[in-house]
């Protein structure tokens, strides 16, 4: 039988610990990163060789591995529930370190637009809606939940829409929901539920700017297509 490894033996990329030490945690791969958080490996292998199987099985994508349940990631060999429990948890700190960066954020364009909302519906197996609101120098004041809904649709009150720009005195709004399908093309419903929205919003002296569908990795901008 052949002696394990003792810790100062280990290749330095199964020490990631020691190695973002000396370089850096920006020097290290996603696998490395993410076998800091579970510690150990196997048996078979170590905790980074572990963790570059199940990102190799997610097609290396930290986005897509986030979306798995806990249930999915205790089926490797080495991963319990208090493992996948803390490696899921790193990916939603993560999610949620990108949204704040959206505080105070100039909206240009469409895209910034995206970028706001992105992190936010990425993951999300069902559609919901948010709105955007923002000042006189198109800053954002707040991004707010408005509705949760199904597989293909959510419900949406113009009145709640309004009520929080007004509260909030927003000068112009952007409405963005997302499309769990991947369809990035609006619905005969999204487009009643824009052009209602803009003919209200326009009463109450505010203006709606954009209604932008997210899906995972590409949107629809309903300013950008000529529709508003």
């Amino acid at each position: 039988m052949t002696d394990k490894l003792t810790i100062r033996e280990w290749a330095e990329e199964d020490r990631p610990r020691e190695k973002m030490m000396t370089h850096g945690a920006s020097a290290l791969s996603n696998a490395e990163l993410l076998a800091i958080l579970i510690g150990t490996g196997n048996g078979d292998e170590s905790a980074v060789e572990l963790m570059r199987r199940v990102l190799g099985d997610f097609h290396n994508n930290l986005n897509e591995m986030g979306k798995c349940s806990i249930e999915e990631l205790c089926k490797y060999k080495g991963i319990g529930q208090a493992k996948a429990i803390t490696i899921l948890a790193a990916a939603e700190l993560g999610k949620r370190r990108k949204e704040e960066l959206t505080e105070r954020m100039l909206i240009k364009t469409s895209k910034d637009v995206y970028d706001c909302f992105y992190p936010l519906m990425c993951d999300l197996a069902v559609e919901e809606c948010w709105i955007l609101l923002l000042n006189q120098a198109s800053m954002v004041i707040d991004k707010t939940h408005i509705s949760r809904g199904g597989l293909a649709a959510t419900a949406v009150d113009v009145r709640c829409i309004l009520r929080e720009a007004l509260l909030k005195r927003a000068v112009s709004i952007v409405l963005c929901h997302n499309h769990p399908s991947g369809n990035i093309r609006p619905s005969t419903e999204d487009d009643r539920l824009t052009e209602q929205l803009r003919r209200s919003s326009e009463i109450m002296n505010v203006r709606l700017i954009d209604h932008i569908i997210v899906t995972d990795g590409n949107y629809y901008s309903y300013a950008d297509e000529g529709r508003l």
